[in-house]
């Protein structure tokens, strides 16, 4: 057992030294060098490449915010541009304060009159199941479980 390990030890010191007497030549000490400096390169590269993408996302991100914004300030200002108009003023003041144009005549229906030409609602029947009494965070998880096994409810 003891001629094993010896054996092996004076395997990895002859690798060893193998190895130390090439360093000694400057042509494979030359080549060690230049591949870590390739590595060390590259790995600089990708990781300007990653931090460029990262902030490429958050540009894209707040361009959109941007965007967003500006439809949102043009829906306003379309908003104030109605709001100033004569048709908006005129349909105000006929909903909100009763008033109607020189001429016209307000007619007055009695509620059971014109709720007599609708047709009714259905009902909305409500039955108690069992789900309806579970929490919320259980009908959530089973609701889950039966979409990935492809289960109808």
């Amino acid at each position: 057992m003891q001629t094993k390990i010896d054996d092996i030890i004076n395997r990895y010191q002859e690798q060893f030294f193998t190895f130390a007497r090439r360093l000694q030549d400057i042509k494979f000490t030359g080549l060690v060098v230049f591949v870590i400096i390739v590595l060390l390169i590259s790995w600089s590269g990708v990781k300007s490449i990653q931090s460029n993408y990262g902030l490429q996302k958050q540009i894209s991100g707040l361009q959109q915010q941007n965007q967003l914004q500006q439809l949102a300030n043009k829906n306003l200002q379309l908003e104030n541009e109605y709001y100033n108009t004569d048709t908006y003023q005129e349909l105000s003041a006929r909903q909100n304060l009763g008033l109607a144009a020189p001429g016209e005549k307000e007619i007055l229906v009695p509620k059971d009159v014109a709720l007599g030409y609708t047709s009714p609602l259905p009902k909305a029947t409500k039955t108690d199941t069992p789900s309806d009494k579970q929490p919320r965070s259980q009908r959530n998880f089973e609701a889950w479980v039966n979409f990935f096994l492809h289960r109808q409810t």
